[in-house]
C-alpha cells in the first residue's frame, strides 16, 4: 500500500467514525468531538454539521435503508457524503442495538483503555476481545463483516459515553481497528452503495 493510498484510507475512516459518533446527539462527549473535529483531516462543513447538530439536537429518525440506497443512487454526490451516509445509517442501527451492550462490558473497556501502560496493539486487542462478546449475544439479522463494523463503533460511543476524556483514544483505536480489519468492506460497503 503506498502512503497516499494509506492516508486516504485513514480519512475514509475518520470520516466513518466521526460521522457515526456525530450522530449520536443524547451522548455526553459533544464537547470532546468538537475539539477532535478540529485535529482530524475532515472536511470543513462537518465541523460546521457538527455546531448545527449541538444546538439543534435534531436528526431523523424515521430513516430506511430503502430510501437511503435510493437517494444515494439518484445522488452523484462525493465518496464522503457516502461515507457520512453509511455512517448515519449505521448509528441509527446501533441506537437500535444499544441496549444488547451489557454496561460491565463497556465500564470494563473503559478501564482497560484508561490504563495507560497499554500499547495500542493491547487497547486493539481489548477491542476486538470485547466486539467478539458482543457478537455472541447481540441479536441482529446482516452480514457479517456490516454487524462487526457497527458494534465496534458502538462499543466507541458507549465508552466515550461512559467517559468522554476517553474520546481521543477510542476513536484513534476504533480507527486503527477498523483499518485492520473491515477496511475492505468499508471500501465495497461505499463502492457497492454508489453504483
Amino acid at each position: 500500500v503506498s502512503n497516499g493510498s494509506g492516508l486516504q484510507n485513514e480519512r475514509i475512516t475518520n470520516l466513518l467514525v466521526f460521522s457515526f459518533l456525530k450522530n449520536c446527539p443524547s451522548c455526553h462527549f459533544h464537547e470532546e468531538l468538537a475539539e477532535l473535529s478540529y485535529e482530524l483531516p475532515l472536511p470543513a462543513h462537518l465541523r460546521e454539521e457538527y455546531d448545527e447538530l449541538q444546538t439543534d439536537g435534531n436528526r431523523n429518525s424515521h430513516f430506511h435503508f430503502q430510501s437511503f440506497q435510493g437517494r444515494l443512487e439518484q445522488d452523484s454526490g462525493s465518496q464522503e457524503e457516502v461515507i457520512q451516509s453509511i455512517a448515519e445509517r449505521l448509528a441509527q442501527i446501533g441506537d437500535e442495538m444499544e441496549s444488547q451492550v451489557h454496561p460491565s462490558l463497556v465500564q470494563n473497556l473503559a478501564r482497560q483503555f484508561m490504563d495507560r501502560n497499554l500499547s495500542e496493539e493491547d487497547r486493539r486487542k481489548h477491542l476486538a476481545t470485547a466486539v467478539d462478546r458482543v457478537m455472541q449475544t447481540c441479536l441482529l439479522d446482516m452480514e457479517l463483516e456490516k454487524k462487526k463494523l457497527m458494534l465496534t463503533m458502538l462499543l466507541a460511543k458507549k465508552v466515550a459515553d461512559h467517559m468522554p476524556s476517553l474520546l481521543r483514544d477510542v476513536f484513534r483505536t476504533t480507527v486503527n481497528f477498523i483499518n485492520q480489519n473491515l477496511l475492505t468492506y468499508v471500501r465495497n460497503l461505499a463502492r457497492n452503495v454508489r453504483t
